[in-house]
This record gives C-alpha cells, structure tokens and sequence, in this order.
C-alpha cells in the first residue's frame, strides 16, 4: 500500500490514545516490597546505598506494613537480621527467630497482607555463605535441612508464601517435603529458580548485612552467561514442587524473563535488585535522569518480558504515581 495509508504515529498523538493501546500495564497488586527486620525498639536506620529504604526494628516494621496495605501493594517479602551469627545459621531456623516474630507480628497488625519470606542462610552465618560450610565449600544436602526447617517455621508462623534464593540443588523438593509433612500441603513454593552470581547484588549485601567472609558465590549461583542452564534450573524446581518461579536480577535478564514466560505455564516473577535500583536513584539524584519516568519504564520493561510478578523497592512509589 502507497506510504499514508500506514501511520503509526496516529495512534500516539495524545495521551488519551497512548492509554488507550497501551499493550502492558502495571498493577500494584503485582508488586512485592522487600523489607529488613532488625532487632530493637523504634529503629529505622536507611540503607546508605539505597535511599528510602530501611532497617526496621519490627514495631516500624507493622507500620510500614500498613502503609504497603493502604497502597494496594501485592504484599511483602521479609529478609532478617538476627541478633547474633553462627556458623549453622541457628538463627535462621529458630522458631522465635527475628522473622518468625516479625511475622506474627503483621499477622496481628495487618492480618490480610500478603507475607511472603526469604528463605537463605547467608543473613544468618558468621561466614556470610548459604549454608553449612565443609572442606572450604557450601556442603549442598546438609543446608538443604536447614532451608526445611527455616521454610517450615515461617510457615507456622503465618507466612503465606515462602521463597528459597540459596540454589542448592533439591531444596524446592525438600522444603516441599517438609512443609507437606507439618501439615502446610497448601502453602506455595516461589523458587528463586535462575538466581545470578550478580554484581547488582551489592547494596543488598550491605542491608542485610550478609557479605560473605571469604570467597564468593559462584559455586551455587549462577554464571550470569548461561541462559540453557537457567531454563533447565527453571524445570527443575517445577518438577520439584515449585508453584511459582523468579528470574533474579530482572533487567539484566530480560530475555530469560521472556524465555521463562514463553516456556512454562506457572506464574514468572522477576526481583529488580538493589543495584538496579540504586542506579536509577543515583543518576536521578545527580540530575542524570527523571527518576519516575525511569523507575515506570524500568518495571513496565520487565513486566513487558513476561514478568507477572515484580519484586522492587520502587513498589512504593510507583503504587503512588499509578494511583
């Protein structure tokens, strides 16, 4: 057809028909708001590396929580920061852990806030590894007991999802076990299913306060140059139990977010991590870019790869700007 009758730009002309074919959407209620809980009394320390983003002693903690309510945000995931370390991460798996405690807590303040839990060890071990250390290296099945245990005490705390981020080989299919065995069969599984060996990783490492002490993690997690592997850890942890499975860093891995997505028929969430965010705020405090606009198209660009599911310290914020 002659060039005019073909012009894309007519449909661009004005906001009300840009809103009108615009092909993704975001939704609050498909966010999730990472949130640390530290011990003390009317704590909120902000993380340096990631503006507007605390430490929480689990008093201000319940009132966060009701503000994550009040928004409409799909719910919380919670990371802990004990009050003491040892080497096999007890704290992780004590059933008046810091997180245990911090979610009877939003049970009672917030009781129909979703609570999703972080399940790992490297918060919890005086290394900073995520598990049980043997001849110098993460020993695979004895962590996976510790992952059980800690699964099964938040779940009967109150959680309703749990999320191992450690990538031990099993653990999906060992803390499906053992959540079936106490009586949780009902409780979902969110497998951090193709976690990177990230550099993106580093203000996370300095809120929970969980760097590890020598060495690092690329013997379990993943070679950030594989993308095969990453489909087949993904059918692996499905096969094992999992019912839902996230792709972690999100934007440096938006092609295995689509990959994922066009694969498997399970809900696919992706966690934007704290250097993906700290970036965005950096450049946005410096004057380098408009920190609304890069904060929605960043979430709208891994929504769009197929991510149903967003875990993001903009979850706040954005949950405003889509008010």
């Amino acid at each position: 057809m002659p060039f005019p009758t073909h012009r894309l730009r007519r449909l661009r002309a004005t906001e009300a028909l840009r809103s009108l074919v615009r092909e993704t959407r975001l939704d609050p209620a498909r966010f999730i708001l990472p949130l640390f809980v530290c011990p003390g009394e009317g704590v909120k320390r902000e993380i340096g590396s990631m503006p507007d983003n605390y430490q929480m002693s689990i008093d201000q903690l319940v009132k966060e929580c009701a503000e994550v309510q009040a928004l409409g945000i799909g719910g919380i995931i919670l990371f802990g920061l004990p009050e003491s370390k040892d080497e096999m991460a007890s704290g992780a798996y004590d059933e008046n852990g810091i997180v245990q405690r911090a979610i009877r807590a939003i049970r009672r303040e917030t009781p129909g806030l979703l609570v999703m839990t972080d399940v790992c060890n490297c918060e919890y071990t005086s290394h900073g590894h995520c598990g049980y250390i043997k001849d110098g290296a993460v020993d695979n099945d004895i962590t996976l007991e510790w992952l059980a245990k800690a699964a099964l005490s938040h779940v009967r705390a109150g959680a309703d999802i749990v999320a191992p981020s450690d990538m031990m080989d099993g653990r999906v299919g060992a803390i499906r076990r053992a959540l079936d065995a106490g009586g949780f069969e009902k409780t979902p599984i969110l497998a951090y299913a193709a976690k990177f060996a990230s550099v993106f990783y580093g203000p996370f490492r300095e809120a929970a306060e969980s760097a590890p002490q020598f060495g690092d993690r690329r013997g379990y997690q993943m070679d950030p140059a594989n993308g095969r592997e990453a489909m087949r850890e993904i059918e692996l942890d499905i096969e094992e139990g999992a019912d839902m499975v996230m792709v972690k860093p999100a934007m440096p891995y938006l092609d295995l977010i689509w990959q994922a997505r066009q694969r498997f028929d399970v809900p696919i969430a992706a966690y934007q991590v704290s250097g993906e965010y700290a970036m965005i705020m950096a450049a946005a405090r410096n004057g380098w870019l408009d920190q609304e606009r890069a904060m929605m198209e960043s979430l709208t660009s891994i929504a769009r790869a197929g991510a149903g599911v967003i875990l993001t310290y903009f979850a706040k914020p954005a949950a405003r700007s889509l008010a």
